[in-house]
């Protein structure tokens, strides 16, 4: 029988999507004091991998990958979920269309975990309507992708970011 341990901490990320740089501001903002400090801001790039998001957000949409500083609990992705989208309807336009699209995941030691409100045969139910993927895995300096990888995920820059993100979660692991 396997003994029963407690998980490590894990490294918050928020994957945010905009076409207006003033909202995405002021959702920082909202992040950074929802969340505490954010440490890790990648560089924003043109989301242009499907038209999904066009319709009720517009186009010339960007997208960035933010982290917060304080490690989380796991447990903690669905009730992050459900903020987030809070934070969401909060930047929402007259019409009820989102204006920003925020995505939290986290950063374990071996995998990149996504949450989301949409089912599929890969994704784990959590709680309250969220589920969970692992988007993909870190494999020593690396980066392992998943049939359902996401493109955006598999960007040079993206991936950059995260391995880089992920030295230094692994090197802050070491520490504690």
């Amino acid at each position: 029988m396997g003994k029963i341990k407690p998980p490590e901490k894990a490294k918050l990320f928020f994957a945010v999507m905009y076409a207006d740089d003033g909202i995405y501001k002021s959702v920082l903002k909202d992040l950074n004091k929802e969340f505490g400090e954010i440490d890790e801001e990648s560089r924003p790039f043109e989301f242009n991998m499907t038209h999904y998001y066009e319709e009720e957000m517009g186009r010339g949409l960007l997208k960035r990958f933010v982290t917060a500083k304080e490690l989380i609990d796991k447990e903690r992705l669905a009730e992050i979920k459900i903020l987030t989208n809070s934070i969401e309807d909060r930047y929402a336009r007259q019409d009820g269309c989102r204006a920003i699209n925020i995505d939290p995941g986290y950063i374990a030691s071996s995998k990149l975990v996504l949450a989301t409100t949409k089912n599929y045969s890969h994704r784990i139910y959590l709680r309250d309507g969220i589920f969970a993927e692992v988007t993909f895995n870190f494999r020593k300096n690396s980066i392992e992708f998943n049939p359902w990888t996401y493109p955006d995920y598999k960007l040079p820059a993206t991936t950059e970011f995260f391995i880089e993100v992920h030295r230094k979660y692994m090197e802050a692991l070491k520490g504690n």
